[in-house]
């Protein structure tokens, strides 16, 4: 503005004469340098009146902002570790289920190899224990059992008769389940 008055001032003095068109732009000058230093002075006193209104009401905005943003983040992060619990268990109930087929499949292998081998099962084992003790409660029972002096000898073979023949039946057995898988694998292999 003050730029506009001093070209105007120029055109003027050009045009008039120097001292009258001097002091009518030095007080139009004058006047609009006091106006706009009155108005920069007023928009400086309303902006310190009216700043900190204004600075409190944005305080309040961006607290109320903060709020709601965390309650959706907190929403999200929740949603989120729901899903990743989600896909976890089901991983881990996979690798469950993959890992008792292993060794399920491990055991199968294992047990035939064994038979192969003529190593006895757990089951084979548990059948002689068993047969042991009822063999041990017939003898014990024969021992206290008062019968004749003749017939105690009688009883005896009786019972290492029976424990005798037990003891062929698993030779045989074991002896058959050994040869079983020879042959059948020999016939698998001249049959393919």
């Amino acid at each position: 503005m003050v730029k506009k008055l001093q070209k105007m001032a120029q055109k003027q003095k050009a045009a008039s004469s120097a001292g009258l068109l001097d002091s009518q732009l030095a007080a139009a000058v004058k006047d609009s340098a006091q106006q706009i230093w009155l108005a920069g002075m007023g928009a400086f006193s309303k902006a310190q009146a009216e700043g900190g209104k204004v600075f409190e009401t944005l305080v309040k905005e961006g607290l109320s902002l903060q709020r709601k943003t965390q309650a959706v983040a907190e929403e999200r992060i929740s949603e989120v570790a729901g899903k990743m619990t989600a896909m976890a268990d089901g991983v881990t109930a996979k690798a469950g289920q993959k890992w008792d087929k292993l060794e399920a499949i491990f055991e199968e292998r294992v047990a035939k190899a064994l038979h192969r081998l003529g190593v006895p099962s757990s089951r084979d084992v548990d059948a002689l224990i068993k047969r042991i003790d009822t063999l041990s409660a017939q003898v014990a029972a024969m021992r206290k059992a008062p019968a004749a002096g003749a017939a105690k000898p009688a009883v005896r073979k009786t019972a290492a008769k029976t424990a005798a023949q037990a003891a062929r039946k698993t030779a045989a057995a074991k002896t058959a389940a050994r040869k079983a898988p020879r042959k059948s694998a020999a016939s698998a292999s001249s049959a393919g």
